[in-house]
């Protein structure tokens, strides 16, 4: 039999969900596939270094079944997501991530939810390597983790025996995934059903609302973005920028992105279309409507940059998000 272990994170304030979640989960495909004639596939243990852990002050508690000291060898890690203060979680932690890099280098997988990643990467296990979190966290995990490779649109990302998940509830995408990795399809599409889990989510990028990285101390990009927030109607040059504030547009280009994360093009089309999703939410604007109104004339090229962004086309995401659309 193989072992499952979930980790508890000590430090108040961290999500109860997802331990509760996984554990019920991998629970049900045991059982499940006990029912099928086989064996159960995991012994599940709750492990952490203390005791128990307090959520939502006191009002929940998590008494893990192990601490991880007498844990010598496990198959599979689920790291659950972790408070807001992320700094503190992680120095918090420090043991948790200690133990995980070495049962990585035993072999085991590791799994991380939502702001897990934080845990994972504080291993050292994510450089070099891509990850995925909670989108509303991104400038943060960069910043703390500049040698990871971040992709917040991707819903779930797997290498080599690494996986992460997107932000919140998508961490039940990620189990339904790890179900049919170890206990194969059928497994998975009994438990999406009996849990009314979507299966084959690939992108949490409809999910998504961009802020702009302004706790940055360029002032020149501070300017610019400002500019390109006031001017949402007009199709904005990046070379005739630069020229107004006079830098360079290669120099340009470069503290754009050292300051903000994005190219000045991609800031500009996630501004643009930040305000057409608004408009789609709570207006009856038509699609050619509400792209005159962000500055684009060509709907081919509207709609393509609409999808890039939230991976669907401006139709779709109206008839999800606006409440006059549902009911028409």
């Amino acid at each position: 039999m193989k072992h499952l272990t979930i980790l508890v994170p000590g430090g108040e304030g961290n999500n109860i969900s997802s331990i509760v979640g996984s554990y019920k989960i991998f629970t049900r495909a045991n059982a499940y596939r006990k029912e099928q004639g086989g064996r159960e596939l995991f012994k599940i243990e709750l492990a952490g270094t203390t005791k128990k852990v307090e959520y939502y002050d006191g009002l929940f508690s998590v008494k893990p079944h192990k601490h991880i000291s007498a844990i010598a060898k496990t198959n599979l890690i689920i790291i659950p997501s972790l408070n807001h203060n992320y700094e503190k979680a992680v120095k918090a932690n420090g043991s948790l991530a200690e133990w995980i890099e070495k049962q990585y280098n035993k072999g085991a997988e590791v799994a991380s939810i939502c702001t897990g990643a934080f845990l994972l990467a504080a291993s050292g296990l994510l450089d070099g390597r891509s990850c995925s979190t909670n989108w509303a966290v991104a400038d943060t995990f960069r910043t703390m983790f500049p040698d990871v490779n971040l992709k917040i649109d991707k819903l779930i990302t797997d290498e080599n025996g690494i996986y992460t998940s997107g932000g919140a509830y998508s961490f039940l995408n990620l189990i339904i995934y790890l179900i049919e990795k170890y206990y194969g399809r059928q497994t998975a599409i009994f438990c999406s059903k009996v849990f009314q889990i979507e299966m084959d989510r690939q992108s949490q990028a409809p999910f998504t609302i961009f802020t702009a990285q302004k706790s940055h101390g360029d002032e020149v990009v501070k300017k610019a973005q400002a500019y390109m927030e006031a001017k949402l109607d007009e199709k904005i040059s990046i070379e005739y920028l630069s020229s107004k504030f006079a830098v360079g547009r290669r120099n340009f280009d470069r503290r754009f992105i050292k300051a903000t994360g994005n190219t000045p093009i991609e800031y500009a089309q996630r501004v643009k279309i930040e305000a057409a999703k608004k408009a789609f939410e709570t207006t009856r604007k038509n699609v050619n409507e509400v792209m005159y109104e962000v500055g684009y004339s060509d709907v081919k090229a509207f709609r393509e940059v609409f999808r890039k962004i939230t991976g669907l086309s401006p139709l779709e995401y109206r008839s999800r998000y606006n409440h006059d659309s549902l009911n028409s």
